[in-house]
């Protein structure tokens, strides 16, 4: 079919293998967005919906950004593409310096990548590459964290803790993985922010260096607030706390910021906002505002600078990339949103709107089906209470809310809410309204 001709709604749903989706149900009433543009989507029934969790986390700054696509087309027209290896062209470096101004600390090297999967993928190797500069390969195994959620690719699921991501594929998971526990307590239900209690939880990491060897960990990786699995906020104290043990067997600290990097948390990176530098971050998503797919992972120039020294002069020190690292089109995109970024002051207006958001957020408790909320900053999640089998709930509920106008991601049983930070108060509003719409309507089909 010519490009001319498409249209909206294609002649046949039998060839996609769609992702992370029930294929026979989907294609027995499907559910296609034809169009968006700044906070709202359009379906191909014409109608429109609220985008409430940032496409994926992936579109703060909202859809159609004229900013983005004049960036992009004005690329495309100059330069397509460019060979990462060997050669380069002007604008990575420039945004590789943009970003470093950004980044906490000594974060001050950038390796581009295609997307969060690789970009963690890409950060693991480099803890390997780093420790073996320095004479340790003993140094293999890496910690995780239950309900973790790292990407997909076969490192990032070994070091995820989402269950339904990983047993499928158990037999092919790296070796000397290790997982410490997740930081949601039964005492933290409709706690709003940080809670009070669980800082311990940290200490899984210094046991399992008791009984495998710190000095055969390569690193450490979390996120410091688990996304995917629902909003999973860190108790306060337990970033310090997984920062100083990692500190005292000499273990490189991960910190996934795919999700909470560039303002969700309030802050450009939670790493700021929870006052805890990690030696090793990665980013995606929001970085193109999710218009062309890219990673990139931050490095200490400590790390940097070890894996430059131990390689002679003309030699390739890391054999490690990607064919589209860092192509023309995916920086052109990331170089204007950096602009966006300045010039409409993005973190402050996040942070900004973030308790209004979170006020909204935590009214919705008073629901019978409602069994949990968690908030921070511009993202939440809420727990709907079990429906005879785990997932249910959260699907039946997406596909109520979805029909009320209300558009964004469930996991399980949990409803993952990370509004756009172009958002004013009239659309958090409209987006609250819509949420106890969809949820009442929910609960009501539950009943009939």
């Amino acid at each position: 079919m010519s490009s001319e001709n498409r249209t909206s709604v294609p002649n046949s749903l039998n060839e996609h293998w769609m992702p992370f989706t029930s294929n026979k149900d989907f294609k027995a009433n499907p559910r296609l967005i034809t169009e968006a543009k700044g906070v709202y989507l359009k379906t191909h029934h014409g109608k429109t919906q609220i985008d409430a969790s940032s496409g994926l986390f992936c579109n703060p700054l909202g859809h159609g950004r004229k900013e983005i696509t004049e960036a992009v087309t004005k690329q495309l027209e100059t330069l397509d593409y460019a060979q990462p290896f060997q050669q380069g062209f002007g604008g990575s470096f420039e945004l590789a310096t943009k970003i470093s101004k950004h980044t906490p600390g000594d974060l001050n090297k950038m390796f581009y990548t295609i997307c969060g999967s690789t970009a963690v993928e890409t950060a693991l190797k480099i803890a390997i590459a780093y420790h073996r500069a320095k004479g340790h390969a003993e140094r293999f195994r890496f910690v995780g964290r239950e309900r973790g959620y790292h990407g997909m690719n076969i490192g990032c699921i070994s070091v995820g803790g989402m269950v339904n991501n990983i047993k499928t594929f158990a037999s092919v998971l790296m070796p000397g993985v290790q997982h410490i526990s997740h930081t949601h307590l039964p005492e933290h239900k409709f706690v709003s922010g940080q809670p009070e209690t669980g800082d311990y939880l940290a200490n899984d990491l210094e046991t399992i260096c008791a009984n495998f060897g710190g000095e055969n960990i390569a690193a450490c990786i979390v996120e410091p607030i688990a996304g995917s699995t629902g909003t999973l906020v860190p108790p306060k104290g337990y970033l310090q706390k997984l920062r100083e043990i990692c500190d005292k067997h000499g273990i490189l600290l991960i910190f996934d910021e795919v999700i909470t990097g560039w303002g969700r948390t309030g802050s450009k990176f939670a790493a700021q906002e929870f006052g805890v530098t990690p030696d090793i971050m990665t980013m995606a998503k929001a970085t193109t505002n999710g218009v062309v797919p890219m990673g990139v992972v931050a490095c200490n120039d400590f790390i940097y600078d070890a894996v430059m020294d131990a390689s002679p002069k003309g030699a390739v020190e890391l054999f490690h990339g990607y064919t589209y690292s860092g192509i023309p089109v995916a920086v052109a995109a990331a170089l204007a949103v950096q602009d966006i970024f300045e010039k409409d002051d993005i973190f402050n207006r996040a942070k900004n709107l973030a308790p209004y958001f979170q006020k909204g957020l935590f009214s919705l408790q008073d629901l019978e089906s409602v069994d949990n909320i968690r908030g921070y900053g511009m993202m939440g999640g809420i727990d709907m209470k079990l429906n005879t089998k785990p997932g249910k709930a959260g699907y039946e509920c997406f596909k109520a809310c979805y029909e009320a106008g209300v558009n964004f991601k469930a996991t399980g049983d949990c409803l993952i809410i990370a509004p756009q930070f172009i958002c004013e108060e009239k659309h958090i509003d409209e987006i609250i309204e819509k949420l106890r719409t969809g949820i009442t309507n929910y609960q009501k089909n539950q009943k009939n």
